[in-house]
C-alpha cells in the first residue's frame, strides 16, 4: 500500500508556528519537517518573498468584485513553464482542480467514463472512501492499476468510445517502468480519450515543469496545487486550448476562485523555483536522506527501504508478518520524532529549498536512533 492521506494518532496534532525546514509544537518541541504541509510548501515556511507578496495584494482588498490583472499574470506563467500548456484554469484546491480536469474532459469529449489511478482528492468520482456518496456515482468510474499495460488496454477496451480521459498520478512510490506513461498515453489516444496528469503532489517538485518534464511525457490536462504557491491555497487546470476552452460550458465558477492572494503566492513561488537552485536543493536534500537511511538501516540490521525519487520519498518496512511492519511503523516514528525529526507514517515525505545538509543529517542520525530501536523492539530482518 502507498502512503496515503492521513494517519493523526502518530504524528503531532498541533503546532505552533513554522519557519524554513522547521515545525515547532505547541509544547515548544522543535522538528525538521520532512511533511512540509503535505507537500505543499516547497520553499520553506513562511518563505519571506511569498509572504511579501501575499501582503502586498491582500493590502489591494480580498476577493475583489473584479477580475485583477495577477489572474493574467499567473496563467501567463504557468503557460510559459508548463509543458504543452495553452491555457489555465485557476482553482483553489487540488481536489477542485482534478475534479475540474474530469468534468473538461467529460464535456470535450461527450462521454461518460473516467479511468484513474493514485489519489485523486475527495470529490464524489473519486473519493476513497464509499460513505455518503450518492448511489451509483462509481458506475462511470473505474480505478486502474499502476505500471500494468494490459489492465488499462482492457478498461479501455470495455468501455470503447465511451471513456472521457484516464487520469492519473505520474507515479506515487513505485516507479513507471520504461515506456509505461508513453504507453499509457498513446492508449489512451487510441481509444479516442483524454491523457491527464494528476501533479497535485509532483508539480513544481521534480522539475519546473513537473512530472510531464522529468519523464518526458505530454499530457492533454495536468491538475496543479500545492507547492505551486508554497502552501497558499490555488489550484489550476492546464493544458490544451480547445479542451480547456470547454469551460465555457460547464459549471466551474466560486467567489473564491478570483482571490489574488493565492495567485500572488504561485506567482512568487514559481519565479523562484525559475530562476533559482530550488529543483537541484530538492534533489540534493532528498539523494542525501535516502542514502542516509539507507545506510543506517543496514547498520541496525533493520529490513527498510526508501522508496520513490529524492524530492519525494517514503520508505517501507520489509518484515515477513503484517504485524511486525506495523510495530517497526509505531517505534520508528515516535522515535524519530522525539529526536527533532517529523516523518509522516502513511504519505509521501517531502525535501524544501530551506533544509541544509545540516538538517538532513540530524534527520538521518534521528532515523537510525529509530531504527535501533525498532531492533530493539521487533527484532532485525
Amino acid at each position: 500500500m502507498g502512503p496515503g492521506n492521513d494517519d493523526g494518532d502518530q504524528v503531532p496534532v498541533f503546532a505552533d508556528r513554522a519557519r524554513g525546514p522547521y515545525l515547532w509544537d505547541v509544547d515548544g518541541n522543535r522538528y525538521v519537517d520532512f511533511v512540509l504541509a503535505f507537500g505543499a510548501v516547497v520553499l520553506g515556511h513562511a518563505d519571506p518573498g511569498v509572504t511579501a507578496a501575499v501582503e502586498r495584494e491582500l493590502g489591494r482588498g480580498v476577493s475583489p468584485s473584479l477580475h485583477r490583472p495577477v489572474q493574467v499574470e499567473l496563467a501567463e506563467l504557468l503557460v510559459s513553464v508548463i509543458p504543452g500548456a495553452e491555457m489555465a484554469l485557476l482553482l483553489k484546491t487540488g481536489s477542485d482542480a482534478t475534479a475540474a480536469a474530469v468534468r473538461l474532459a467529460r464535456a470535450y469529449t461527450g462521454r461518460p467514463h473516467v479511468l484513474r489511478w493514485g489519489y485523486n482528492g475527495w470529490h464524489e468520482w473519486c473519493a476513497p472512501r464509499p460513505a455518503g456518496l450518492s448511489p451509483g456515482i462509481r458506475d462511470y468510474v473505474d480505478h486502474i492499476g499502476y505500471n500494468d499495460l494490459p489492465a488499462l488496454e482492457r478498461a479501455l477496451s470495455r468501455h470503447d468510445g465511451a471513456v472521457a480521459c484516464v487520469i492519473m498520478m505520474p507515479f506515487e512510490v513505485e516507479l513507471p517502468r520504461p515506456g509505461f506513461l508513453e504507453a499509457a498515453r498513446g492508449l489512451t489516444h487510441h481509444h479516442g480519450a483524454l491523457f491527464a496528469f494528476d501533479e497535485v503532489r509532483s508539480g513544481f517538485r521534480l522539475a519546473l515543469g513537473g512530472a510531464q518534464e522529468h519523464f518526458g511525457v505530454r499530457a492533454d490536462l495536468v491538475a496543479l496545487s500545492k507547492a505551486m504557491a508554497n502552501g497558499h491555497p490555488i489550484s489550476a487546470v492546464v493544458g490544451r486550448r480547445d479542451v480547456l476552452e470547454a469551460a465555457r460550458l460547464v459549471s466551474l465558477s466560486s467567489l473564491y476562485f478570483r482571490s489574488g492572494d493565492g495567485m500572488a503566492a504561485a506567482l512568487a513561488t514559481i519565479r523562484a523555483i525559475r530562476d533559482g537552485n530550488v529543483i537541484e536543493v530538492l534533489w540534493e536534500r532528498g539523494r542525501q536522506l535516502m542514502a542516509g537511511l539507507r545506510h543506517a538501516a543496514g547498520r541496525q540490521g533493520v529490513p527498510a527501504e526508501p522508496l520513490g525519487l529524492p524530492p519525494m520519498p517514503f520508505q517501507r518496512f520489509r518484515y515477513a508478518s503484517t504485524r511486525q511492519r506495523e510495530a517497526a511503523q509505531r517505534v520508528f516514528y515516535a522515535e524519530a520524532r522525539a529526536r527533532g525529526a517529523l516523518f509522516h507514517p502513511t504519505h509521501h515525505w517531502f525535501t524544501c529549498a530551506a533544509m541544509s545538509r545540516d538538517d538532513v543529517a540530524l534527520a538521518v542520525d534521528a532515523a537510525e536512533a529509530a531504527y535501533a530501536a525498532v531492533a530493539r523492539s521487533v527484532g532485525t530482518g
